[in-house]
């Protein structure tokens, strides 16, 4: 008879090694593109599955993908980034691919999903897809539902986009340090019908907050209230692209 404690146990088992990266499978990755310019980059047309119209992510981009075998695949890196905050302004900051906030995630309703998940931060990580119906395991809440990501480790992350909206995603690990760091970034399921209440422009921005004392580089993380830099997707004013609509 199997006991509750080796039925997780095998459970545990079956999904680190469904979601842990062999050295095998390291070698076919997805290229892990990065990005350092803080400029607002023009949404490109998907190049390969559903049509949809791209947001527009201020001061930033959204990552590339491929597909193999019916997945959409990406590769994001998790570590420490450069960010200007304005002209002549800058942080030392941790996010993803180069940049913080991280790019856009982009996919459509129904889409399987596969995100490669690199970890060059000094310490563990994991990534949490706010708002997402996934299963349980794909979840990232390090200790919990994942192994944390240990520094060196790629994990991966499958599962359908079931419904559309725009989302977040972030770690749920070490989350003061990490998050007050500016590890975040922006998750957009399209709708199945690309004309369902269609735009011209679909702008994504976040407001997020650090405490950067003068003559230093790198936020105070256990800032709770008096932040000294009130900032769109990491950029502050004059730094801040125009919204262009036409």
């Amino acid at each position: 008879m199997t006991s509750r404690r080796d039925f997780l146990t095998a459970s545990g088992a079956a999904l680190i090694g469904a979601a842990s990266v062999s050295r095998v499978q390291a070698a076919s990755l997805p290229e892990a593109i990065s990005q350092t310019v803080p400029d607002t980059m023009s949404p490109q047309a998907p190049p390969n599955g559903r049509h949809f119209n791209p947001v527009v992510t201020l001061n930033g981009w959204s990552l590339p993908w491929r597909v193999k075998n019916g997945w959409k695949e990406f590769h994001l890196v998790a570590e420490p980034v450069v960010r200007e905050i304005a002209p002549g302004m800058k942080a030392n900051l941790w996010g993803y691919n180069g940049q913080s906030p991280g790019p856009t995630i982009e996919v459509v309703e129904g889409d399987k999903v596969r995100i490669f998940v690199t970890n060059k931060l000094p310490e563990y990580t994991s990534v949490h897809w706010h708002g997402q119906i996934l299963p349980n395991g794909m979840d990232g809440l390090s200790g919990l539902t994942q192994p944390p990501i240990l520094p060196g480790k790629t994990f991966v992350y499958e599962f359908e986009a079931k419904h559309a909206g725009t989302f977040m995603y972030h770690p749920h690990a070490d989350e003061m340090t990490q998050m007050a760091m500016g590890m975040m970034g922006f998750w957009v399921t399209h709708p199945k019908d690309h004309k369902f209440m269609a735009v011209d422009r679909d702008f994504v921005f976040i407001l997020n907050a650090y405490d950067v004392e003068p003559g230093s580089y790198t936020p105070k993380v256990n800032t709770m209230l008096d932040f000294n830099l009130w900032t769109w997707n990491s950029r502050a004013f004059p730094g801040i692209d125009p919204l262009i609509v036409r």
